[in-house]
């Protein structure tokens, strides 16, 4: 087994024990306070946003498809559960439900309207350019009372990473480039599945925390899961200065006592239906019987006198 995988912990929250200075720092650049295009809410009026080369995506899916030893990195997509990848399109296991298989764009489904009872996507809609609008196209191809579940990466994955990499080019360059992608908040989530169409939404958020040897061993599983940047606006290399000083910030900030480090994932799983008449409708403002202070009395013994 991968040394990686074996270190594999889920935790709450992820230990620091680095200076004051570089905490307070480094929460500044965390999501929702750092500057930079915000990844979410670019269908509202405003155009569709050019966030992602998907081309090199594309290339990068392809390469770490064909790694001999790819399996390995697949306990992300395991944790979160089903995915697909390039490369295994056609090894698949038969079954009795005559199935079909079609390789196509995420921001452009080839179906038509009303087509499926269910869509389920498994960790690729963080790398679409036009969230909003993939999320309609879902809403499109499913058929009325259809549902979509889907999971996805959430705005604070690699906190630890991003923030090591720009303390060190701070110190090392005088300045930092992006080099880990922008990525969707919970509360845009919700609100971009409600302008899609979707009712009756089911939002929620989990933390996995992955422990690895050190930053290089972080980097690499990256490319291994074809996680790796392709934001327009990334750096292509790094300086051998910086990654030597990101590596000495991210031990002495986030590492463990046994010498590891962490590398948070914040999945986003979603549930949405589209509408249908048959669906439960929520009670007219107004019109309950029952008063919530009147809970707490559920469980209290009555005084009245059983005779």
């Amino acid at each position: 087994m991968n040394i990686r995988v074996g270190l594999r912990l889920l935790q709450t929250s992820a230990s620091s024990s680095g200076s004051w200075i570089w905490s307070s720092w480094c929460r500044s650049l965390r999501p929702g306070l750092r500057s930079g295009p915000s990844r979410g809410m670019s269908g509202s009026g405003r155009g569709t946003m050019n966030v992602f080369n998907r081309e090199m995506k594309r290339k990068q899916k392809s390469w770490a498809a064909s790694l001999p030893d790819s399996h390995q990195y697949d306990y992300l997509r395991d944790e979160v559960r089903g995915h697909r990848s390039p490369g295994r399109v056609l090894a698949h296991r038969p079954t009795e439900i005559q199935t079909h298989r079609v390789l196509a764009d995420e921001e452009f489904l080839p179906f038509r309207e009303n087509t499926f009872d269910l869509v389920l996507s498994s960790l690729t809609l963080h790398w679409t350019n036009d969230l909003p609008g993939a999320l309609r196209q879902i809403h499109q191809v499913l058929k009325p009372d259809g549902v979509f579940v889907g999971a996805m990466v959430g705005a604070e994955t690699l906190f630890e990473l991003r923030c090591s990499l720009q303390l060190a080019e701070m110190e090392r360059e005088g300045g930092f480039s992006p080099h880990v992608s922008p990525y969707t908040t919970v509360t845009d989530l919700g609100n971009l599945l409600g302008q899609a169409g979707f009712s009756m939404l089911t939002v929620d958020i989990d933390e996995v925390q992955v422990y690895y040897p050190g930053i290089m061993e972080v980097m690499t599983d990256l490319q291994g899961m074809a996680e790796s940047s392709c934001a327009w606006n990334r750096k292509s290399l790094l300086h051998r200065d910086s990654i030597l000083a990101a590596a000495a910030v991210y031990q002495e900030m986030y590492g463990s006592n046994t010498g590891t480090v962490p590398a948070s994932f914040h999945i986003l799983y979603m549930i949405g239906w589209k509408p249908h008449e048959s669906q439960a409708k929520p009670a007219k403002r107004g019109s309950a019987t029952v008063s919530f202070g009147d809970l707490s009395k559920i469980n209290q013994p009555s005084n009245k006198d059983p005779s």
